[in-house]
């Protein structure tokens, strides 16, 4: 993240910082209170700041105040504010308003796309599809994602201080090109352990009822519900995701489009389109199993730790077959099945509203 963070104090941060907190307001703070909160004393020290941050490793982000400059340069603001680029107030600060923004914008965009040119529109005439679904999985999505950022926060402070193994130059000495397509691979096959242990683990009946339950209240699912979770939920089975880099080496740009692909497979693996049933890929038939019938198909990428955990469950041949997939017929028998193993996970209590305005709205067109 201190790329992307880089970014945004280079091209806006630090302005917006050094206007509404100048670094003259330093001097109304007494000198123990200076240190503590770790504040710029005043444009004085901007000089003595620089020459010791350009004397570290630039590129390595590995320098005493969490921060080294790897790609734009540090303008005339960058030490005007109260609060320079590397204190950690700051730093929580606007990786909060960036992180959840652009996850807002991300949900939204990807979520949509699926939406209009892949979602199967006659899911919203399935018996178990709710009353104002859509709208509902996209306010809880909403309402999560700042939570979701703030437990994550820490991990990039941590990353921002040079705790982590991410890098950024490749080389033949020590991160050769092969190395960083590799890292890809190994990035996914550790991510796709962690969270099926994580997934299981949140299928505990005690863990459940607390925090996942509330993301199986979708029993079809639209794209929107990719991030519909409790936000706790979702913490934890992002944690793979912020422990590799920690444990092994990934590149810093990697990190970012690894980032962006595992939210866009998590819309793609909701959005209810069966493109093959393919006995490696974890896609959204796999998925659409483990809402329909919860104690299966755990996995995020593939059905390696489902196969080897005794939890993998082949989706139906129908879902692969237009014009069945969507017959009453094969509804009724999903139904029948569900809520089998439906009443044994959640008893008889069940507080979903079945029936659909969208479903209202189409047989009035």
């Amino acid at each position: 993240m201190d790329l992307v963070l880089e970014f945004f104090d280079s091209y806006g941060l630090d302005y917006a910082y050094a206007k509404a907190l100048p670094a003259s307001l330093a001097s109304n703070f007494p000198p123990q209170w200076q240190n503590m909160l770790d504040i710029n004393s005043g444009v004085s020290n901007a000089t003595s700041l620089l020459q010791e941050i350009a004397g570290k490793s630039v590129g390595s982000g590995k320098d005493v105040y969490g921060y080294a400059p790897y790609l734009f340069h540090m303008s005339e603001y960058t030490f005007e504010s109260l609060l320079p680029r590397y204190n950690m107030l700051r730093q929580l600060l606007s990786l909060f308003v960036i992180t959840t923004f652009f996850g807002w914008v991300l949900y939204f965009v990807m979520a949509t796309f699926s939406y209009v040119f892949v979602f199967d529109k006659a899911m919203f005439n399935h018996p178990r599809y709710l009353k104002n679904q859509m709208s509902l999985e996209i306010k809880q999505a909403f309402n999560a994602i700042p939570f979701m950022v703030l437990l994550t926060i820490p991990w990039f402070l941590l990353e921002l201080r040079g705790y982590s193994k991410l890098y950024m130059n490749i080389d033949y000495e020590n991160h050769g090109i092969r190395q960083f397509f590799l890292e890809y691979f190994y990035f996914l096959m550790f991510t796709d352990c962690g969270i099926y242990l994580l997934h299981r683990w949140l299928h505990w009946p005690n863990v459940y009822k607390a925090l996942h339950k509330p993301h199986h209240k979708w029993l079809v699912t639209t794209p929107y519900a990719s991030h519909a979770f409790n936000p706790v939920d979702g913490y934890f089975q992002s944690l793979p995701y912020h422990v590799y880099p920690m444990l092994f080496p990934l590149n810093k740009v990697s990190y970012l489009i690894l980032f962006t692909f595992v939210n866009c497979w998590t819309v793609m693996i909701h959005d209810g389109e069966y493109l093959a049933n393919d006995p490696v890929i974890n896609g959204a038939a796999c998925h659409t199993v483990h809402h329909l019938y919860f104690n299966y198909n755990y996995g995020q990428f593939t059905t390696l730790w489902d196969r080897l955990g005794g939890t993998y469950r082949e989706p139906d041949k129908e879902l692969f077959n237009k014009s069945l997939k969507k017959s009453t017929r094969t509804w009724e028998e999903q139904v029948k099945k569900m809520e089998v193993i439906k009443k044994q996970v959640e008893g008889d209590e069940d507080d979903r509203v079945y029936g659909t305005e969208e479903k209202l709205l189409k047989k009035n067109k």
